[in-house]
């Protein structure tokens, strides 16, 4: 069992219409402890994405997910754009010149991809961001691998461990980004880029696999 092209494409179309559909409701989540334009500008971009991927003409997972992360870069205003771009194109990076990719190669790119968004946002575990989502999603990830699950199974682990992560930023205080701003204020509001995190993991488990 492996993750193919064709798997990643249908990720990428269903996160991007999972995005649409969220779309209100992440606005929501930003309004509340941000600037309110998150589900706007993913929506934007993840449209931008499918865009880009249907040029994309090969099997080459990593030229596909480099075509994400280029159209969010270029597409996604605010943090969003150039967090979920560093995140695809360290991906890619990872992912280069392969047709398919086995478990342990699934998370060395999703490491490699967290370990670049944290690079650039210098957030750490515990401050509300969507870095309390992506790194218990990675370590659900190796310990699965660990245990010798089949991808499929270990694709749910790591969603299953986003969203825990996510549901955790709610009685946070946030200490990154212009939720930090807020102090106290920001407690008691789920952050919004841990929302669209658990929102990509959960869509990979249900799609990339088939």
């Amino acid at each position: 069992m492996s993750i193919t092209a064709a798997g990643v494409r249908s990720w990428i179309e269903d996160f991007a219409a999972v995005i649409s559909e969220h779309r209100t409701e992440l606005v929501q989540l930003d309004t509340a402890i941000g600037d309110g334009d998150h589900g706007t500008n993913m929506d934007r971009g993840m449209r931008a994405a499918l865009e880009q991927v249907a040029k994309v003409d090969d099997d080459d997972v990593g030229a596909l997910l480099k075509a994400v992360g280029m159209a969010l870069i270029s597409k996604v205003g605010g943090a969003a754009g150039p967090l979920y771009g560093t995140l695809f194109m360290r991906m890619a990076t990872a992912a280069a010149g392969k047709v398919q990719l086995d478990l342990g190669e699934w998370t060395e790119a999703v490491a490699a991809g967290v370990a670049g968004v944290q690079q650039r946002g210098k957030a750490e575990p515990g401050d509300k961001t969507m870095i309390d989502a992506l790194l218990p999603a990675v370590d659900a990830l190796r310990a699965a691998q660990s245990d010798g699950v089949e991808l499929a199974d270990a694709l749910l682990r790591s969603a299953d461990a986003a969203r825990e992560g996510m549901l955790a930023t709610i009685p946070m205080q946030a200490k990154k980004g212009r939720a930090s701003y807020l102090g106290p204020r920001s407690v008691d509001h789920q952050d919004p880029g841990a929302t669209s995190s658990e929102l990509l993991l959960r869509s990979a488990a249900e799609r990339l696999v088939v």
